[in-house]
């Protein structure tokens, strides 16, 4: 039974998040329709991670089985052919053939988010949806100078939602870095896995930070607290984006 992975890049504003919803629009449902368009069989699509409601990704990578043997190249064409003619904003950027043994989210050691802010007065056209508009001068080397109080191995409970469904809020950040690019202000994170909410959470108070509002030590003691009412500000979800899954061996 062959397994195809998939590189997936969607605009998160019309869908619920990747997982299936009993009564909203879902990027799996989205694949998973175009796959049996394509094949006629009804699939199953694991992905690195889920996504909620608005968030955009770049390079999710996901896996499902076939029955039969399919060409990847032609498989990539016709799912984006159906996705297309169906009116998703899903792109699959790639398809390889893969081994029973890999799995989109068991196999994946890694996994990399950025969250944009547009730090100007004027409302957003181009970006909107993209990106989270703060009108307030941002300074982005406190922000990042601050965000190297949460890298490392912590109790992230107080940038966790409620719904998390992990067994544990013990995780270990390994980067968290703020850099300024004009009149954005770009966020980027990565570790093996992360909570539910967590880089929302973790922007929400850097923005605070950026704003004057919190210092650095203010981050490091909600941190501590290990409590969700400590929480400064969760960052909307137009402004995150799920870049790329890491695997052993690519």
């Amino acid at each position: 039974m062959p397994r195809f992975a998939l590189t997936l890049e969607w605009n998160g504003a019309p869908y619920a998040g990747f997982q299936r919803q009993a009564h909203s629009p879902s990027v799996q449902q989205a694949v998973e329709e175009a796959a049996f368009g394509v094949t006629s069989e009804e699939v199953r699509i694991h992905a690195a991670g889920r996504t909620d409601a608005g968030v955009h990704a770049l390079g999710m990578r996901a896996h499902f089985d076939l029955s039969r043997a399919f060409d990847p190249f032609r498989m990539a064409g016709a799912l984006n052919a159906h996705l297309m003619k169906a009116g998703h904003s899903v792109a699959v950027r790639d398809c390889v053939e893969v081994g029973d043994d890999w799995h989109a989210r068991f196999s994946c050691t890694g996994r990399a988010y950025e969250y944009r802010i547009v730090n100007r007065r004027a409302p957003l056209t181009l970006d909107a949806g993209k990106a989270w508009r703060i009108s307030r001068p941002l300074d982005a080397d406190a922000m990042h100078e601050a965000a190297q109080a949460l890298i490392g191995l912590h109790d992230f409970t107080t940038f966790r939602s409620v719904h998390c469904q992990s067994a544990s809020a013990i995780k270990t950040l390994d980067r968290l870095d703020v850099r300024r690019e004009g009149e954005c202000v770009i966020i980027e994170a990565a570790a093996r896995s992360f909570l539910h909410h967590q880089v929302r959470s973790m922007v929400g108070c850097l923005a605070m930070v950026g704003q004057g509002q919190w210092s650095k030590a203010d981050l490091a003691q909600a941190l501590e607290a290990k409590d969700r009412c400590k929480l400064g500000l969760n960052a909307p979800p137009d402004g995150l984006y799920f870049v790329k899954a890491l695997y052993p061996g690519e």
